[in-house]
């Protein structure tokens, strides 16, 4: 993986934006449908979105899916995912999704595999998201590790019970990053923080850069968190604007190490060739310790 930082900035948007990407639109799969039929790792699921709501004046956009959703949904379940094969992601990981829109898909998709996952975002969305929780039941698997549903090898996978996932509104100009997020008294992290998508308003860097570092600080007060695991941020998003890209990465660099994941550790349709990027993040002190 290749680091970046605030005096490579400049660079980075250049070596991303000077290849040849192809056109996306804005980037969502089907703007005027009221639901979605979307296979992720296997497993198909029904998605129910908004295009009402997505039209109505204030651009919520997250009442729609986008095309990175299900990719980044089926990269992360994946054996070979170097968040796995790292130890960044186990059956015991509690992950949270910052701006998870109404399809849940990213959590749909990887909370069997760990113990929680929190899916957050603005609270127009809770009825969607939750009615589409409830309608595809993830369910927890017993497998130790993130691969893909062993139906498709003709066996039946074991259960035990309903994954534990689950959605919390958070508004990160409004809201206080606190460890009631996790919603285990006894748990006062997270493992890794998830935003898929999110960076298309100049105007939200900075508080989406902010509830990222407020998430992943809540580790080093953590006393039962071992601190040679610090919070992992993951951010993915389709290149539009080099403008808006290159500001994000000035902004996420001012608090963040970060490295972008290079194309043989991701899925073909991830690669940065269609137009779509992964970058990991540590905080900088917790990146120091570390080393």
């Amino acid at each position: 993986m290749s680091p970046s930082s605030t005096n490579t900035a400049s660079l980075e948007t250049f070596l991303l934006f000077s290849q040849d990407i192809p056109s996306q639109n804005l980037g969502f799969v089907d703007p005027r449908s009221a639901t979605l039929d979307l296979n992720v790792a296997g497993k198909d699921y029904v998605i129910h979105q908004s295009p009402t709501i997505l039209n109505r004046p204030g651009s919520t956009t997250g009442a729609v899916v986008w095309k990175i959703t299900p990719l980044v949904a089926d990269w992360l379940v994946r054996s070979d995912n170097p968040l796995w094969t790292s130890g960044v992601l186990s059956p015991a990981s509690i992950v949270l999704e910052l701006g998870c829109g109404i399809s849940g898909l990213n959590g749909l998709a990887l909370a069997p595999l760990i113990a929680r996952y929190v899916l957050t975002d603005q609270s127009y969305v809770a009825r969607l998201v939750e009615k589409n929780i409830a309608e595809n039941s993830p369910l927890r698997n017993t497998r130790q590790s993130g691969i893909t549903c062993q139906k498709r090898r003709g066996k039946s996978s074991a259960v035990q019970s309903e994954a534990d996932l689950r959605f919390q509104p958070l508004d990160w100009e409004l809201d206080e990053v606190a460890p009631e997020l996790t919603g285990n008294e006894n748990v006062k992290s997270f493992d890794a923080v998830i935003a898929c998508d999110c960076i298309y308003n100049d105007t939200l860097i900075r508080p989406l850069v902010q509830t990222c570092a407020d998430v992943c600080k809540l580790r080093s007060a953590d006393e039962n968190a071992s601190s040679d695991r610090p919070t992992i941020c993951l951010v993915a998003q389709q290149l539009r604007d080099p403008e808006i890209f290159e500001a994000w990465v000035k902004e996420f660099s001012k608090c963040f190490r970060i490295w972008r994941v290079p194309d043989n550790a991701l899925t073909e349709g991830l690669r940065a060739n269609p137009g779509f990027v992964v970058h990991l993040g540590i905080l900088q002190d917790a990146a120091e310790t570390r080393n």
